[in-house]
């Protein structure tokens, strides 16, 4: 990494717009992947991974909406799951940096930035390049746990990302997500977004199924429709919420948001810029339409009132020409390299042709 002539403790790195891309290593963790439908199961059939050409799930993974908005979108909900949100606090590479001094901007944009190209071969490869992704990150979350999520609430416990419950909600929040932006986002041509129907959202769940088995949650908690999802929510829901004593770090006691900034100013240099003008770009101009796209009970959570609640709809129809701009075939393309990296630009285009086949079958 190019670095600039500044003293030598005090190495800050230089951010070029190829370092910014990254190339497949940035994603890439266990050799070159496989797509979906480019190995063989065992009784001699495409083998098409968790979901496949067809389903519900790669109808609404593969819009162009989701491909660009589903970062931000993640980002919104699981800062609302008190487990990640602790884990990230305690454990985080970029949390760990914070804390030593040494992190810069250009280190949160790069962990947002691997975040879709990571979860795309589990997504969108076969079933071996899905559980060799699973297995990479079930093991580096392994050492993500705690004794204690909330320090002003005892009643929570701790948290471990690797464990059964906190697997299942960080997959389900991830899945939760990708609805939401596809049922309030995405544009079909001229047509505005549009739900699924309550056979395809019950259809959504039970497909969640397979991907949810792949990162370990209870078998027995696995929810089959979109009201067992709803009553899973309930029986968490003391673990949802905006909780600040969440954000703050247990040794400096400053919420660790600010800590990202009071570093990463100390540590600016300004190539930086453009890791600053990247994440404006595909998360910091969103957060209020990533509020507005939960569902209420959430959007309660995450503190907004009544009012704002119910004005939802039209803060997503105020950004109309921007949410449609930003979905853009020419965006699209940028932003799906930049998101989610060569491998994940490949397995898109590859699920996007078998999905295409299956419908015109």
């Amino acid at each position: 990494m190019p670095v600039s002539t500044l003293p030598e403790d005090r190495k800050i790195p230089v951010i070029t717009e190829d370092l910014l891309n990254g190339d497949a290593a940035r994603w890439r963790r266990f050799g070159e992947v496989v797509p979906a439908g480019g190995s063989l199961a065992a009784d001699g059939t495409p083998d098409y991974g968790l979901f496949g050409p067809g389903s519900v799930t790669w109808e609404v993974l593969l819009h162009p909406a989701t491909i660009v908005f589903e970062s931000a979108a993640q980002g919104g909900i699981q800062f609302l799951y008190k487990p990640i949100v602790a884990g990230i606090r305690d454990a985080d590479p970029i949390s760990r940096k914070a804390r030593t001094g040494r992190f810069t901007m250009f280190d949160f944009f790069e962990r947002l930035q691997r975040n879709s190209g990571m979860h795309a071969p589990m997504w969108l490869g076969d079933t071996a390049t899905a559980t060799n992704m699973a297995t990479h990150l079930h093991r580096i979350h392994g050492h993500v746990q705690g004794p204690v999520i909330d320090p002003e609430d005892p009643s929570l416990g701790g948290y471990a990302a690797a464990e059964p419950r906190d697997a299942m909600w960080a997959a389900i929040t991830e899945m939760h997500a990708i609805l939401g932006v596809y049922e309030k986002l995405a544009w079909h041509g001229d047509e505005p977004p549009r739900p699924l129907t309550a056979a395809q959202r019950d259809q959504y769940v039970r497909e969640m199924g397979a991907y949810l088995r792949l990162v370990g949650a209870e078998e027995s908690e696995i929810p089959e429709t979109m009201a067992e999802l709803d009553a899973l929510y309930e029986k968490y829901w003391p673990y949802f919420g905006h909780a600040a004593s969440v954000f703050r770090d247990l040794e400096t006691g400053i919420d660790m948001l600010e800590q990202y900034q009071i570093v990463g100013k100390q540590n600016w240099h300004p190539s930086h810029a453009i890791a600053v003008d990247a994440l404006h770009e595909v998360y910091q101009q969103w957060l209020d339409v990533m509020d507005a796209i939960l569902p209420v009970n959430l959007q309660a959570s995450a503190g907004r009132t009544p009012e704002t609640i119910a004005a939802a709809a039209e803060i997503i129809a105020g950004r109309e020409a921007d949410i449609r701009a930003f979905q853009s075939p020419e965006n699209e393309a940028r932003l799906m390299r930049l998101l989610w990296g060569p491998d994940g630009v490949e397995l898109i285009q590859n699920a996007r042709r078998l999905h295409r086949e299956a419908l015109d079958r």
